[in-house]
């Protein structure tokens, strides 16, 4: 049986879980069955500026590390990874400190 490509990333290594299919690359989980059109999630920083799946961008303010006493300190730039759903809105890598959840009201674009 041959799984299509990842609508994401275009990865040939698409495996199913019950009724869904599971990019390992990317992450990205899809119902084959499922006609619907996705919805399209579009983020803004604080200045208003539409943000992109890739951009670089800035923190605004001074943010404490959750469980950590570290601080990221106003201009410490990060590149957008993917956005998610919740409180946390961006998944991203931050220079210096690794992967991390960002708020977009927190950002802007660089």
């Amino acid at each position: 049986m041959s799984l299509p490509n990842c609508p994401k990333c275009e990865s040939a290594y698409v495996y199913q879980d019950q009724e869904m299919l599971i990019c390992p690359e990317c992450a990205y989980e899809w119902n084959p069955n499922d006609s619907g059109e996705e919805e399209e999630v579009t983020l803004k920083d604080a200045n208003g500026n539409t943000l992109l799946e890739g951009d670089k961008v800035t923190l605004i303010k001074d943010l404490k590390v959750k469980g950590s006493s570290q601080v990221l300190k106003i201009g410490t730039k990060a590149s957008i990874k993917r956005f998610v759903d919740g409180d946390h809105d961006i998944d991203c890598k931050v220079d210096g400190m690794g992967d991390m959840m960002l708020k977009s009201k927190f950002v802007k674009k660089a």
